[in-house]
């Protein structure tokens, strides 16, 4: 199994989930996020005075899929989530060791 985590853009959020529920991807976790990478924030006026805003608001997908599904998961999240500008965000993939559904017991792919 794999861990999905991907962060992108707030207003990808509903497209993304569309997405995910287009292929069969049920459970998800989402998290509105503040980070920086590339784009580096900027710059406002509050009253009068510059503030840099160094941290964007993201939104963070976090997914356990089969091995099989992970492909197919990433390049859903990438075709519903890429704008072709700075910012589209990052996908990371971890192993996953065991999974257990507390209702159940139930534990690997089954848990999922």
């Amino acid at each position: 199994m794999k861990r999905i985590t991907a962060i992108v853009r707030a207003e990808k959020l509903e497209a993304l989930k569309d997405a995910l529920f287009a292929i069969d991807v049920r459970g998800m976790t989402i998290v509105q996020v503040q980070g920086c990478g590339n784009q580096h924030g900027w710059k406002e006026y509050v009253r009068g005075t510059e503030v840099l805003l160094n941290t964007i608001p993201k939104v963070q997908f976090d997914l356990v899929v089969a091995d099989a599904q992970a492909d197919r998961v990433i390049e859903a999240i990438c075709a519903a989530a890429r704008t072709g500008e700075v910012g589209d965000g990052k996908i990371f993939v971890a192993p996953v060791e065991e999974v257990v559904r507390i209702r159940t017991g139930e534990r690997g792919v089954e848990a999922v």
